[in-house]
């Protein structure tokens, strides 16, 4: 098998397993260039967090998540601070029956396995032909059977909107109103309701609360307290952010990692420090790469 010593989006497309991986580490403030292969991707964070642009979305992917990449989507990514990812590439031959649009899924162990599994090691031998396909044959059915999260934020086109939301991204904190808002851009709180309707899909407040929601996943990674996430949010009372949050994903914000995981099953590490309900312990983190095999980064100006 022939691949690459160093990590190229040039030659994903070029290395001829049907499917593979890459194990990579980096400690860094600075986004990725925009890229596309045809091969599809699942792009695993086994810690840290990290923020995507593909498909006309903001995608926040938590630790032991993944964002599900069709092949030849352009994407982006954004990396604050220490993160680990496992980058599984999938021949687009294979995708048939596989989600047509990205979308972030948690990746349970056995699915977290066979990503490590199918990392190609210079000092180890190929897996044979018989047992790679077979392997692939079940990393497929885990893809298929994996239920996606509801962790998107669409964006959109018109150019009023594009302001409010990019001013709501800076500063997520804000809490204009919609008529707030309208008088800002020079729009109507009726314009603006239907245009966020028609470009997002969601209405100003949902959208407001999956920002929300991805703020809070970034910072719950990081091992801030809930009560300052919810101050920094603009919530009146940490009990009106948790409800959102519980909303929004079905759990609280301190158990939404531990409920994705079966007690009777090898809990996955986590890198955040709860800290805010008693009996929660946090983990380590759980794999090494190398810094190498990272697509080429625009470093954050100082």
């Amino acid at each position: 098998m022939d691949i690459p010593d160093r990590f190229d989006p040039a030659r994903i497309d070029d290395v001829s397993w049907p499917a593979f991986s890459f194990i990579t580490e980096t400690t860094f403030v600075g986004e990725s260039e925009p890229h596309r292969h045809q091969k599809a991707q699942l792009l695993y964070v086994i810690s840290g967090v990290l923020t995507m642009r593909a498909a006309g979305g903001v995608w926040t992917v938590p630790p032991n998540c993944a964002l599900w990449i069709p092949g030849g989507t352009a994407h982006s990514g954004r990396v604050c601070g220490h993160v680990r990812i496992g980058n599984l590439y999938v021949d687009a031959k294979l995708t048939d029956g596989l989600q047509d649009e990205c979308g972030i899924l948690f990746v349970q162990p056995f699915l977290r396995e066979l990503i490590f599994r199918l990392e190609p090691r210079p000092d180890s031998p190929d897996i044979a032909p018989e047992r790679l396909n077979r392997l692939v044959g079940v990393l497929l059915d885990e893809l298929r059977a994996a239920p996606l999260e509801p962790i998107h934020l669409p964006m959109p086109a018109d150019r009023r909107l594009q302001r409010l939301t990019e001013a709501m991204v800076a500063e997520p904190g804000l809490r204009f109103t919609i008529d707030e808002w309208g008088a800002r851009v020079g729009a109507s709180n009726r314009t603006l309701s239907r245009l966020f309707q028609r470009e997002t899909g969601m209405s100003f407040m949902r959208w407001r609360q999956q920002l929300h929601i991805g703020v809070a996943l970034q910072r719950l990674a990081a091992g801030q307290l809930v009560t300052v996430i919810a101050g920094d949010l603009g919530y009146e009372s940490v009990s009106a952010f948790i409800a959102m949050f519980r909303r929004m994903l079905g759990t609280t914000p301190t158990r939404y990692f531990s409920d994705q995981m079966p007690a009777s099953q090898h809990r996955l590490e986590i890198t955040a420090d709860w800290r805010t309900e008693p009996g929660e312990r946090d983990g380590g983190d759980v794999a090494k790469g190398s810094a190498s095999n990272l697509v080429p980064f625009r470093r954050e100006p100082n």
